[in-house]
């Protein structure tokens, strides 16, 4: 079951994921926050900022790759971020909830690595000397 799939603009909430998929049936949640950090091991410089676009078919993506990732008794609430976020931001928020642990370490995990892959948004670094990479784009 998706409690919540989005590609938002607004800042994320862990708890908001939480709530989302927490129930008296759930005996696990697993949670994931990718957060903005200050450095890229591919290139020189500070990360200040990191600026996320999304294609316009990102929300229909995000709710496909939840619901194909989380089947049988899984719950997920995923949301990833878009715009200009600081260091330290949440760029992706990921809640999963299951009967038990395993299922949902591995579902979360999955969903998270799939978004990575799959989610057509993009991301622009920008560092401390003023100038700008896009990460994945050839």
């Amino acid at each position: 079951m998706i409690s919540l799939a989005r590609v938002t603009a607004d800042p994320l909430s862990l708890d908001e994921h939480v709530s989302a998929v927490a129930g008296s049936s759930r005996g696990a949640i697993a949670t994931f926050i990718g957060t903005v950090r200050d450095h890229d091991p591919s290139v020189e410089g500070e990360v200040t900022h990191l600026d996320y676009t999304a294609h316009p078919d990102a929300q229909a993506t995000i709710e496909r790759i939840a619901g194909e990732t989380c089947t049988g008794d899984v719950s997920a609430a995923v949301t990833h971020r878009i715009g200009l976020l600081g260091v330290g931001d949440a760029a992706i928020v990921a809640a999963v909830s299951s009967a038990h642990r395993a299922e949902a370490f591995d579902t979360c995990r999955l969903l998270v690595e799939r978004i990575k892959a799959e989610l057509p948004v993009w991301k622009r670094e920008i560092l401390a000397d003023g100038s700008q990479t896009w990460v994945g784009i050839s």
